[in-house]
């Protein structure tokens, strides 16, 4: 559970665009290490490797507002050999409506060159264990459209 701060909200105490992201990518590291027991910091400093944020495609569907507790979900929906796309969601206390809907694409990365690499086998089998694909593949567009039909059910 996360609560939202008045400092990262705009003058109607909603939190502010940007700061979505910020709750978003925090909470996805604190998953990562409470549920899986891996620590992207403590993998880049063994392995020289890590993600970088290629692409995010946010949709928000209800205001997250001040001093409000979220809950924020995240999982892998697809990865290859070297980049993953994670889907996060944001949801109010009581998982009845949603905040938002984020898709991030990770590539992974060597720390040394910059430059692109492949997951090792190590990766690519957390990975394997880790994903949570949905049904069959579409846009993000058509994803958030899902949400909302989601959204309308469960508040219904």
């Amino acid at each position: 559970m996360h609560t939202i701060r008045f400092m990262h909200c705009d003058p109607f105490n909603h939190l502010s665009n940007t700061r979505y992201i910020d709750y978003f990518i925090n909470a996805r590291e604190d998953h990562l290490l409470h549920n899986y027991g891996f620590d992207i910091y403590d993998h880049a400093a063994k392995t020289g490797e890590s993600w970088v944020v290629a692409q995010n495609q946010i949709a928000y569907l209800t205001p997250a507002r001040a001093m409000e507790k979220v809950l924020i979900q995240s999982s892998i929906l697809e990865w290859n050999s070297s980049d993953v796309l994670v889907e996060m969601q944001m949801w109010n206390e009581s998982c009845t409506k949603v905040k938002a809907m984020l898709w991030t694409r990770y590539v992974h990365v060597n720390l040394r060159t910059q430059k692109r690499t492949l997951h090792s086998e190590y990766i690519n089998g957390l990975f394997k264990q880790w994903e949570n694909p949905l049904s069959r593949r579409m846009p993000f567009e058509e994803r958030v459209a899902a949400m909302k039909e989601t959204f309308v059910s469960v508040s219904h």
